[in-house]
């Protein structure tokens, strides 16, 4: 318990899915949390569920100006950020035939500019840090193989995934102590994966008792997140980490 007691953390696009568990675990092992999302009612709702410990902030992970209020936020009210989750994002449906240029930029917007100011900006933030801090970029299969109705969104999350390994070498090099993994999940059951497949029964995917499930819940996810944020994974920097039950190298 308490994997990181008094670590200050701040993740994106908390409000609903994987950045709610995200938030709830952290908070539940003892971190300080900030949650950031364009959705306020929900962000505030989550922040009351929690209590002392967290604080929400409107946050359009796309805008400088939004960024900077984020981060003095963080600032006035814990003191410094220790940990960051880049895991906000969009994920239209499109293949390369069928997504426009103005598709394409509105998902790089929010998905690769958003990420790389979130890198930008928590590094400026942590690299003052005595004890450093960790970088958490949430990627996906996307980015590692072939997913054909997804060309945008597979093109943002290869963008950010070697981003990451450009922000930790950067970070070692300059003796900053700031970890940055990426996190590649395949399938995984939220509201904005429900809207794709309205029509999918969830008692159909076997989540957590098929063997061959993809589909997996948001706390599988976070508890990665949590490991990439405790000092447990202090040699761990620059890792493609997969939560895929192994669907990329089975190709089934």
């Amino acid at each position: 318990m308490h994997q990181v007691r008094d670590k200050v953390a701040l993740v994106t696009g908390a409000a609903s899915g994987v950045g709610r568990a995200d938030a709830l675990m952290l908070a539940a092992e003892g971190a300080r949390v900030v949650i950031s999302d364009v959705n306020q009612e929900a962000g505030q709702a989550l922040a009351r569920e929690i209590g002392d410990a967290a604080m929400f902030v409107r946050h359009d992970i796309a805008s400088e100006e939004d960024w900077r209020k984020a981060m003095a936020a963080t600032q006035d009210r814990f003191g410094r950020l220790d940990v960051l989750v880049n895991n906000a994002a969009i994920c239209p449906l499109g293949s390369i035939e069928e997504t426009s240029l103005d598709s394409w930029r509105q998902v790089m917007r929010v998905n690769a500019d958003g990420y790389f100011l979130g890198c930008r900006f928590g590094v400026q933030a942590m690299k003052g840090n005595p004890a450093g801090g960790s970088i958490v970029v949430m990627s996906s299969v996307a980015a590692l193989g072939g997913l054909p109705m997804m060309c945008a969104y597979s093109g943002a999350k290869g963008a950010v995934t070697a981003l990451t390994r450009s922000v930790a070498v950067h970070c070692k090099q300059n003796g900053y102590r700031i970890r940055c993994n990426s996190i590649h999940p395949d399938g995984v059951w939220t509201p904005m994966t429900q809207a794709l497949v309205p029509d999918l029964d969830p008692a159909t995917l076997g989540i957590g008792t098929d063997p061959m499930a993809r589909m997996c819940l948001p706390e599988d996810v976070a508890n990665l997140v949590l490991f990439l944020a405790s000092d447990a994974s202090r040699f761990i920097n620059g890792a493609e980490l997969r939560i895929d039950n192994a669907q990329l190298i089975s190709g089934l």
